[in-house]
């Protein structure tokens, strides 16, 4: 029998401090050595859920080892952030972030975790034009300056409607009120399912809604698109102009998701996934899928992504403070 005396102790102690040393390092070295898990805080179905999917499918490819999407919706879709927030920082639980993570901060009272701090930055994968539509039957304006002059003649009575109080969509109609000096009927629905079936129906007169779930009704022409709003024009909708273009020069603001570890993650994990996930959204068979999604694919450094949200995040703070913006 081994005697076990104060020498074998500090030996002991020492080769597991050394294992324990070496253990982070080569847990980088072999990643992925298990399956990955990306987090999508929104129902299956929607926008992020199809981008998150199909990154999904090309980092299985690319890494090697199977990539899951998990749904996880709720609460704003704080609910998932907040999950992967407390996660093990390995690379192995991921989040596709998106803009409304932005803007909670400003109209939650109080969020669980911070978004700019609980959550590493890998790459943005696509953005959505967010687009100014009407009814063309409801709402005659065929611009937007006919569409402010319309609304200043009747103040308060016309309708837009949003995905919910606080979302992005609520927020861009408000931003659109301060800046022009009008006064709208903010109506929230729980989805562009149900916006779009009322805005084709008559019940508003005009949503500021992702460009997904309108494109259809633009292009066959029972909704009208009066501007986009961001700083460019889109090449879905490449005729219609910018909000900047008609007289709002604050305007630029998009729909744009992006995949995001826990704090903490080793930097080697984050490169490895960023550089693997850009080699995806810069292909043509991604971009292909994007489009027909009627998304656009972006990809950044995670400095350009950190730099995004924390401007997003200011933007939206502001508009919520003027606004008086709430979510209970």
């Amino acid at each position: 029998m081994l005697k076990f005396t104060r020498r074998n102790a500090i030996l002991a102690c020492l080769a597991a401090s050394c294992l324990a040393y070496a253990a982070p390092g080569l847990a980088q070295e072999d990643y992925p050595g298990k399956p990955i898990s990306i987090v999508v805080p929104f129902p299956p179905g929607g926008t992020t859920d199809l981008v998150a999917r199909s990154l999904a499918d090309g980092l299985a490819k690319s890494l090697g080892q199977a990539v899951l999407v998990e749904n996880k919706p709720g609460a704003g879709a704080t609910l998932g952030a907040d999950y992967v927030a407390k996660s093990r920082p390995d690379g192995y639980i991921l989040l596709m972030g998106a803009v409304h993570h932005t803007v909670a901060p400003s109209v939650y009272k109080h969020l669980p975790y911070d978004f700019g701090k609980d959550l590493a930055p890998i790459t943005t994968v696509a953005m959505v034009p967010n687009v100014l539509s009407v009814n063309p039957e409801k709402t005659p304006a065929r611009s937007v300056a006919e569409l402010v002059a319309l609304a200043k003649k009747e103040p308060g009575q016309l309708t837009f409607g949003s995905n919910g109080i606080g979302t992005a969509q609520h927020l861009i109609g408000t931003l659109f009120q301060i800046q022009t000096g009008t006064t709208l009927l903010h109506i929230p629905y729980k989805g562009s399912a149900p916006l779009t079936t009322d805005l084709l129906g008559g019940q508003v007169n005009m949503s500021f809604d992702s460009i997904t779930p309108v494109l259809p009704f633009i292009q066959n022409g029972k909704l009208r698109a009066l501007a986009v709003t961001t700083g460019k024009r889109t090449s879905l909708l490449p005729d219609v102009p910018t909000l900047q273009e008609a007289g709002l020069p604050e305007f630029d603001i998009q729909t744009w998701y992006g995949i995001m570890a826990p704090a903490g993650t080793p930097q080697a994990v984050v490169d490895k996934l960023n550089a693997a996930s850009l080699k995806i959204i810069k292909s043509d068979a991604f971009a292909k899928k994007m489009r027909a999604a009627g998304c656009e694919t972006m990809g950044s450094t995670p400095q350009e992504f950190a730099k995004l949200i924390a401007d997003d995040t200011k933007k939206f703070a502001k508009i919520a403070r003027e606004g008086h913006i709430i979510a209970q």
